[in-house]
């Protein structure tokens, strides 16, 4: 099983430094952490080296339309190691789930967002992990804590149903909104997971970092085609 990861929202969109996440995340036994925030200026490495822990640099596509999608996709996949589509509406969630570019859709059943057997389909067909937002069961009380929990389950059971890919994240805005891999595994559990559900989610975040930099080798020629003993650079 390869380590745990995290995602997060850095400063500015956030209020906590990628260091100061870094630190938090390492000090609760997470082996990597995905920054999802495009404007914050950060070394990966250094923070990385420093505390311990992989900083993986991506991007989180926050948008209105498919069409602002479409262009943020063309003009980011090649800044970052994962780019990610923030859902929430049914078109959007359709987009993301169809793109091979696109590596997780999140918060899919943010907003008035829905998700059903063909996402789920299509989300496997190309490969697109679909996210387990825990953030608004930990921090929502009330009536929109009761309605995500319905839609953790029924995203769930969807998942199960198709063998669809998918990450886990308590979705942090600052590093006091991080959790622990025990008490994301321990709530999943509450909720109707399996401590190896959560476990696979947590996860695949860095499964997926491992993908797409061995891609991005220059051993690769093209994405997925790597170079034989009979090409040559140049």
């Amino acid at each position: 099983m390869a380590g745990f990861y995290e995602a997060v929202t850095a400063y500015p969109e956030g209020t906590s430094t990628v260091s100061r996440y870094a630190k938090t995340a390492a000090s609760q036994g997470y082996d990597g952490l995905v920054v999802r925030t495009r404007e914050a200026a950060y070394d990966p490495a250094a923070i990385g080296d420093h505390y311990g822990i992989d900083v993986v640099e991506g991007i989180e596509v926050d948008a209105e339309s498919p069409d602002s999608v479409a262009g943020s996709i063309g003009n980011f996949r090649e800044a970052c190691t994962l780019l990610l589509v923030r859902g929430g509406t049914n078109a959007l969630n359709r987009y993301a789930v169809e793109q091979d570019r696109v590596d997780v859709l999140t918060r899919p059943m943010a907003g008035n967002g829905d998700f059903n057997h063909v996402l789920a389909r299509a989300a496997d067909t190309h490969g697109v992990r679909v996210e387990f937002d825990f953030g608004p069961v930990l921090r929502e009380r009330g009536g929109q804590r009761v309605q995500a929990l319905r839609g953790l389950r029924k995203l769930r059971e969807l998942v199960e149903q198709y063998d669809t890919p998918y990450v886990v994240s308590a979705n942090a805005t600052d590093h006091f909104g991080l959790r622990a891999p025990r008490e994301l595994i321990a709530l999943g559990e509450q909720i109707g997971f399996s401590a190896a559900q959560i476990e696979t989610g947590l996860a695949e975040w860095g499964r997926l970092a491992a993908r797409n930099r061995e891609r991005t080798d220059e051993s690769f020629i093209a994405p997925g085609v790597k170079r034989g003993r009979y090409e040559k650079d140049g």
